[in-house]
């Protein structure tokens, strides 16, 4: 039976994917240490639905600690890797710097690490549409350059994605970045914009509209992203024999390394998304429109071809629907 490492299991992605993997008759190993940077609470419920398959176990530590690292990769033996915890956040990166090197750049070398000493035979880790930055050439293609990212949360993840061309260079190790475009739907972040609007347009407080509303977002629903990242776990890497340096693709190397746009390739303003969300609740919000916020961007849009092309696989659930499953959940959750 296959043994995954999931990292960060108990946050909104790793616990969606490693019930589709448990149900997939995989054996999980998730690595959370249930921190506060939201509502512990959640995560426990989430961890509470994964403790209930009989072939799921809970590693509860800090992943920037190298001596529990190496331990847990020397004991379990893992075939495969799917690192998805991570400081996420652009917004609290202005402020919480330090945690994002803790978590993105010294824990991401213990996974690497972990994994080059163990003979893991695919390691696939989370970036995020975050790293195009200020590239403007819509829409995104994994196959550009991306260089400038406009956030320290785009830099730790673009980090992640040098970090690991380095070691499929060094060592073959088989490694897949997956880049996310604004994932949303049920057992959510809090600290996301469709659980903060949900909340607070049902307590009848504003909502803050940033950019004046003038926002347009690759909105992808859970379930396709969890479908993406479940399919590409038997995909493995090979290298580019084709691959040149004089006309450089950014999307695959001559080493066993690889990058894919996880998104909707469908990006939508964000007051259709206020919108659609009022529908669903029954309820307008109150509006408070503010400036561009440090660190984010006006747009983002997911090429998809890469996907569609080597595993037959492309994200269409609409915002219609994927709004109203939040929201049934929601209301289910918090009664």
């Amino acid at each position: 039976m296959q043994k995954i490492l999931v990292t960060g299991a108990a946050g909104f992605i790793g616990h969606n994917l490693s019930k589709r993997l448990l149900a997939a008759g995989r054996t999980v190993i998730g690595l959370d240490n249930l921190n506060d940077y939201y509502d512990p609470n959640l995560k426990k419920a989430r961890l509470a639905e994964l403790l209930a398959f009989p072939s799921f176990r809970h590693a509860d530590f800090d992943m920037a600690d190298r001596g529990l690292m190496e331990q847990l990769f020397r004991k379990e033996q893992f075939d495969a890797v799917v690192n998805l915890a991570a400081q996420a956040g652009v917004r609290y990166s202005l402020t919480n710097p330090y945690s994002y090197v803790d978590t993105n750049i010294v824990g991401f070398i213990n996974v690497l690490e972990g994994c080059r000493h163990n003979k893991v035979k695919h390691l696939l880790y989370a970036s995020s549409s975050s790293v195009y930055g200020a590239n403007t050439s819509m829409p995104f293609s994994v196959h550009d350059n991306v260089d400038h990212p406009v956030s320290l949360y785009a830099a730790s993840k673009r980090a992640n994605e040098l970090m690991a061309h380095t070691y499929s260079h060094l060592y073959g190790l088989h490694c897949t970045g997956l880049r996310f475009f604004t994932v949303y739907g049920p057992w959510g972040r809090p600290d996301m914009a469709l659980f903060l609007f949900t909340k607070a347009i049902l307590e009848d407080k504003p909502i803050q509209i940033f950019n004046n509303g003038d926002m347009e977002r690759d909105f992808t629903y859970i379930d396709d992203i969890v479908e993406g990242v479940f399919r590409l776990i038997d995909h493995i890497p090979q290298a580019n024999p084709d691959w040149s340096g004089d006309t450089p693709d950014a999307s695959n190397s001559y080493c066993p390394w690889r990058l894919y746009n996880i998104g909707n390739n469908d990006k939508q303003p964000l007051l259709r998304y206020i919108e659609v969300l009022e529908d669903c609740l029954g309820k307008k919000a109150i509006r408070n429109y503010l400036p561009m916020q440090a660190g984010d961007v006006r747009a983002t849009y997911a090429n998809v071809d890469g996907l569609v092309r080597e595993i037959g696989f492309k994200p269409q659930t609409t915002i219609e629907e994927g709004i109203s499953k939040f929201v049934q959940w929601y209301r289910g959750y918090y009664g």
